[in-house]
């Protein structure tokens, strides 16, 4: 397996999800990594199942946002969200979201959110990575000790299918080994608890008749009113047969309900059920501490745990493989500033927190929302018990966790390679259902169609890109700065005027990564240090706080 002195790029210490994006972007951007997994690449117990927007968005500039909407969810299946007292019973609230066939195109991105539970995402990865001998990913293959120099570091692996043991030298390792990481451990990173920890049961069933039974009130998610132990989501996984009950076993009194009992309990309809699967886990709210120790670093679960309320978990780990990869890869070819990879922390772990917080608010409107026993009768007193309560899940934000572009999108980079606007309006609280992100230093750059088949987005990713809607005399300074440090740059002339309208100045400098590092309706006069600004030479700010 391997060998001593073997050598490597980037070691990624996990093959999830998170692991896997950043293996994609190492290998978009021609970086040589090796990707290490303990387990042998099956998933046992589908847990996560929409792919939010923005990591769609990247799976396309990887190539694999087609392969991940083929993997099976039926296009003609509701997205909608729909409260229950239970499935089948009384329907007190439903968010109607259509179809991935039939809802509207949205003007925001090109890539909306894509159900794709994780034994159907990770076979999809497997498969765009590559396993070992034909690509970087082992299996069942764990990291048994890490030493660090100033220049690399080396890991012992040992690969359990053979039994060999060996060693392996990266100039990086990004360690994306869960929530209990211990790599992050070994590197003495503390991730304190935010909020309680709180205990949950995912209950894995097929019912092979619920969604003929139920006909034109199937949803994505049915969320359940029913007790403090079942009022969490019943969510289908694959659109047809395979179901996952979340229900609450922390706030009982120590009696563990049978799983099949649950199931029925849940169910208004009397339909066969299979038990597939009954696991408990750990709700916890951390963000590490840092994010980096010299060549280690950590993403995913390992840098950052959050409730899955709202689905923000995969997608923040996603975003963060999405800034580390251009770093890293910048940085061993040669052309990154001197604290480019110290941005990683001052723009990744905000965004983590903001997402935790978001996600918490989720699950704490969940938990203090009282259910009166009402809801459930039939008759007249029934029909107004649940249409108060449809009233107040509609002015509650019930739907925010389901609906969260600012999240997605609105979440803004801070550090020293960003330069700010200085003629940016701060935005107070949440945009409204119209807000679509523009061209605000730090933040994604807008989508739009650039022609009938490219989105602005298209143009960003290898290196740095350069929208100008309007000609100016010091642009070839400008490329000349960016050539002399040997930062990739390209320039795209825009000549559409909605497009020159959403990008709101005449000259736009989009990161590799997509999110704006500077605009102005003016070139700097000094083109270098505009240049050694973005490509991260500036020197690191106080930390906030």
């Amino acid at each position: 397996m391997t060998h001593s002195g073997e050598r490597t790029d980037v070691l990624i210490v996990g093959g999830g999800p998170v692991g896997m994006a950043l293996a994609l972007d190492l290998r978009y951007r021609g970086i040589d990594c090796l990707v290490v997994d303990a387990g042998d690449g099956t998933v046992r117990h589908p847990k996560v199942s929409t792919i939010g927007p923005r990591s769609m968005e990247l799976f396309r500039r990887w190539g694999t946002a087609d392969a991940i909407r083929n993997a099976g969810w039926p296009a003609d299946h509701p997205l909608d969200i729909a409260w229950v007292t239970k499935v089948g019973g009384h329907e007190i609230y439903r968010y109607r979201r259509g179809t991935a066939a039939n809802r509207p195109a949205f003007v925001h991105t090109p890539e909306p959110d894509q159900i794709c539970p994780a034994h159907w995402l990770n076979p999809v990865l497997i498969e765009a990575v590559g396993v070992h001998p034909d690509g970087p990913l082992r299996l069942s293959t764990t990291v048994d000790g890490v030493v660090q120099t100033d220049d690399h570091v080396e890991a012992t692996l040992t690969d359990h299918a053979t039994g060999t043991t060996g060693t392996v030298r990266a100039r990086f390792l990004v360690a994306c080994d869960g929530a209990s990481s211990p790599i992050r451990r070994a590197c003495g990173i503390e991730a304190p608890a935010r909020h309680r920890t709180q205990v949950f049961r995912n209950i894995l069933f097929r019912a092979p008749e619920l969604k003929d039974r139920l006909g034109e009130r199937a949803a994505l998610v049915h969320f359940l009113m029913l007790s403090s132990t079942l009022r969490f989501p019943l969510r289908s996984l694959n659109g047809s047969d395979l179901y996952n009950l979340v229900v609450g076993a922390d706030d009982d009194t120590g009696a563990r309900p049978d799983a099949l009992t649950l199931i029925k309990d849940a169910l208004a309809l009397d339909t066969p059920v299979e038990l597939l699967g009954d696991s408990a886990w750990h709700l916890t709210h951390r963000v590490a501490d840092r994010y980096r120790a010299g060549r280690v670093f950590l993403a995913g679960d390992a840098a950052h745990t959050l409730s899955p309320s709202g689905g923000f978990g995969l997608n923040t780990g996603i975003g963060d493989a999405a800034d580390l990869g251009w770093k890293l890869a910048a940085t061993l070819d040669g052309w990154a500033g001197r604290h480019l990879l110290d941005t990683y922390d001052s723009e990744r772990r905000p965004i983590a927190e903001e997402s935790l917080n978001e996600a918490h608010d989720n699950l704490r409107r969940t938990m203090k929302r009282e259910v009166p026993p009402e809801i459930h009768l039939d008759g007249p007193e029934g029909e107004r018990a649940r249409s108060l309560m449809a009233g107040r899940l509609e002015n509650s934000g019930a739907r925010r966790e389901f609906d969260a572009p600012q999240i997605h999108f609105g979440l803004r980079y801070r550090s020293p390679a960003i330069i700010d606007d200085p003629d940016v309006p701060v935005r107070q609280g949440q945009p409204d259902a119209d807000w679509r992100p523009g061209s605000e230093p730090g933040y994604r750059a807008a989508h739009a169609w650039w022609d009938s088949t490219t989105s602005t987005l298209d143009l960003f990713g290898h290196g740095f890109v350069l929208l100008r809607f309007a000609d100016h005399d010091r642009l070839p300074a400008i490329e000349r700065a960016f050539a002399e440090r040997g930062v990739p740059l390209t320039v795209h002339e825009g000549h559409d005027s909605e497009i020159a309208k959403l990008y709101a100045r005449s000259f736009v400098l989009v990161r590799p990564d997509g999110h704006v590092a500077w605009r102005g309706d003016d070139l700097p006069g000094d083109p270098t240090a505009l240049v050694d600004t973005v490509r991260g030479e500036a020197a690191p700010r106080e930390p906030r706080g």
